[in-house]
């Protein structure tokens, strides 16, 4: 039988149970509550750049960067967003969450090319939109049926290169621009929830990476956003959407103590967190790069320790169950997907006196329905997760 019967039939005995253990007065204020976290794949390694930069300076440095935006960028379109964000939308029209915590919602942007001494290279005003993710995605699922609504929108990294094929120093420069990538984390509700927005917030981390391109900064912002909802007039409680850095442990873990000690701290309130957390809790080597040798799965290991959360998914299936990284950078790799691990998590710490309790969960975009049979495409080079949480 298919992975959507199996679903309603969990969804449906979990709300069954939930009916017969409350009162009426219960049921009523603190209806389950469906949630996901979703990485949509920006649509390209942003990498390279910094590799194919790396130990050359001066104008051998500027050419490189260009050359490599410009692969990078022709990425972008052959992992089409239009078609992925349809195969996304199909995918959260099917689950129906009542809150998605979306991750990676780029918008790209290009402008005229700007060379040294002709400009200000890597100045952020390339103001004509490509692609712009949340806007795509927001009328897919409006076609699809089931129309949400961006209730909280963070601005993270906004970076601007130059690209081109060729070396404009000798005149050999063609199809030059600037290129420019704007990244967003939004948490979507889905309008016909009955949920109400309380309140919301969200910003970014101190803790950041930072790096010169070719003589051009380019520092990775990464941040968080969160809304307060409640049914009517039941219990309210937080959700916090979050992407912790991918390149350092060491800054993510940094990212994540910020996270627990801001909009995630208050232990007298319920807070769920739906997070793209770059750590593997079964991975403990530490990367080459970092100097205070956190390892990989030190951010995690955080939140679940000393910050008092639990990780759902584990209270619901074993963790083989719920890879959900990571494909190839195009996308479009054969079946089965090379999902292998896991890092994207849903995280919940109840106030005293509360509980939050798994009632029905799947990994999705991870199975060859999921797939575009005409392009090959998968929805992201994530699986997303969604679970339905009995409070």
């Amino acid at each position: 039988m298919s992975r959507s019967w199996w679903w309603r039939v969990a969804t449906v005995l979990g709300l069954l149970a939930v009916a017969l253990q409350a009162g009426p007065a219960e049921a009523v204020a603190d209806k389950p509550v469906a949630v996901m976290t979703r990485n949509i794949y920006l649509g390209a390694d942003i990498q390279r750049p910094i590799r194919a930069t790396a130990g050359l300076t001066g104008a051998a440095a500027f050419v490189a960067l260009g050359n490599a935006n410009h692969v990078t960028r022709a990425i972008v379109d052959r992992t089409n967003f239009p078609r992925r964000s349809e195969l996304l939308a199909a995918e959260i029209a099917e689950a129906k969450p009542d809150l998605i915590g979306l991750q990676e919602v780029a918008l790209w942007r290009h402008g005229p090319l700007e060379l040294p001494g002709a400009g200000t290279p890597g100045a952020l005003n390339a103001t004509t939109v490509d692609y712009d993710f949340l806007s795509i995605l927001l009328q897919d699922l409006r076609q699809a049926g089931v129309p949400y609504k961006a209730v909280a929108v963070q601005q993270e990294s906004d970076v601007e290169a130059p690209s081109f094929v060729g070396n404009p120093f000798t005149g050999t420069a063609t199809q030059g621009r600037d290129v420019r990538l704007t990244v967003r984390d939004v948490v979507l509700l889905r309008a016909s929830s009955n949920l109400r927005v309380l309140d919301s917030g969200g910003g970014q981390y101190n803790a950041k990476l930072v790096l010169t391109v070719a003589g051009l900064p380019a520092t990775f912002i990464r941040g968080y956003n969160w809304v307060d909802v409640a049914h009517g007039s039941g219990r309210p409680f937080r959700f916090v959407n979050t992407h912790l850095e991918a390149f350092s442990s060491d800054l993510a873990l940094a990212q994540a103590m910020e996270l627990l000690a801001g909009p995630a701290g208050d232990r007298g309130r319920t807070t769920i967190i739906a997070c793209d957390c770059n750590s593997d809790p079964l991975n403990s080597t530490v990367k080459p790069t970092d100097p205070l040798g956190t390892p990989h799965n030190g951010p995690y290991n955080f939140i679940v320790g000393p910050g008092g959360f639990a990780d759902l998914w584990l209270t619901w299936r074993p963790a083989n169950q719920g890879w959900t990284s990571g494909l190839n950078e195009t996308v479009d790799e054969p079946p089965p997907p090379s999902f292998d691990h896991r890092i994207d998590m849903i995280f919940a710490r109840p106030a005293p006196g509360e509980q939050v309790r798994v009632i029905a969960g799947e990994v999705t975009g991870d199975e060859t329905g999921d797939q575009d049979p005409v392009t090959g495409l998968w929805p992201s080079d994530h699986a997303g997760v969604v679970l339905t949480l009995d409070r």
